[in-house]
């Protein structure tokens, strides 16, 4: 497994975040008929990523000679808070959102060094940040 990310994997990374900026964006620009629109889709996104986040743990289990069960819950576990939260009105499911990805850090903090991937960390700190930062932007004006 490499621990440092790849240059394509830094670049794809922060293109990624691009609905979450533009979706924040756009909560406070768009006009009224089109602002539950765009909450929607910046919900909807931050849902999927998400659940990769968590699909990540899976992969790591999967790697894994003999793999610790909490790998496979805990990957679970951010997809079905996300869509609870896709389900909610915006202003409380895009907060929801937000610290969901902020808590995927902190578990990520402990388990990517266990794992031999801690070199994702300093990726993943930045796209968390941005990435939670927009919801919370999003929630504030929804």
């Amino acid at each position: 497994m490499n621990a440092q990310p790849p240059a394509a994997a830094l670049r794809l990374g922060y293109v990624a975040l691009a609905p979450f900026v533009l979706g924040a964006a756009l909560v406070w620009g768009v006009r009224a008929d089109a602002h539950a629109h765009v909450t929607a889709a910046l919900s909807a996104y931050a849902a999927v990523v998400l659940a990769f986040i968590g699909a990540i743990h899976w992969g790591l289990a999967m790697c894994a000679a003999q793999p610790a069960p909490r790998l496979f819950a805990w990957g679970v576990a951010p997809a079905l808070v996300a869509w609870v939260a896709v389900l909610m009105p915006p202003d409380a499911g895009l907060v929801i959102h937000g610290v969901m990805l902020v808590m995927c850090y902190a578990v990520d903090r402990k388990v990517y060094p266990a794992q031999g991937v801690a070199g994702w960390l300093t990726l993943r700190f930045r796209l968390s940040v941005v990435a939670s930062l927009s919801c919370f932007v999003g929630a504030a004006g929804s």
